[in-house]
């Protein structure tokens, strides 16, 4: 059982309970409905990106759906938070990629999103013998892509909220794998 199509999606929940406030973040993603089974990093070769709204269209209610997804929660009022998730494509389709989990307190969206496709590059550059500093800049990361002719997509798809009031806020991204 190989998945075939991934799609992006995220959400924010807020409640006094803190489980509710993760449904809350969940049916704000739209797959409130799935019963989620989270699985770690791989894309599979020739895996294809469909949009959140053709994802959510071929989603059954209760049915078992694979994801990678990052949450992070808090009480804590007017803390930051952040989740993402990072994607990172090589050039041979042929090849696997990766996908990478990231949550913090006190990141904005740009800063936990650019993370999170730093990490999903870092881990795709070890598997195709590329030399990847994460603290270099990402115009350098890019350049040695380019001269390594294994030139690789990133993307990342990120939600970040600060904490209000009373009660938890909950905030996701995840991608959904599809057959």
């Amino acid at each position: 059982m190989v998945p075939e199509k991934i799609f992006l999606t995220k959400g924010v929940g807020s409640h006094r309970e803190e489980l509710h406030s993760f449904e809350l973040a969940l049916r704000d993603a739209g797959i409130e409905k799935c019963n989620l089974v989270q699985v770690s990093s791989i894309m599979p070769p020739g895996c294809r990106t469909i949009s959140r709204h053709q994802g959510l269209k071929e989603i059954r209610p209760g049915a078992i759906t694979y994801c990678v997804m990052s949450r992070c929660c808090s009480n804590e009022p007017r803390r930051l938070l952040a989740a993402s998730v990072g994607l990172a494509v090589p050039k041979d389709k042929r090849a696997h990629g990766y996908i990478s989990e990231h949550h913090a307190f006190g990141q904005t969206e740009k800063q936990a999103g650019d993370y999170a496709e730093d990490l999903a590059a870092a881990m795709l550059a070890s598997t195709l013998g590329i030399d990847f500093n994460m603290d270099e800049s990402w115009d350098e990361k890019k350049e040695i892509f380019r001269i390594s002719d294994k030139i690789v997509s990133t993307r990342n798809i990120t939600q970040s909220n600060i904490v209000k009031g009373q009660g938890y806020t909950t905030v996701l991204a995840a991608v959904i794998f599809g057959f």
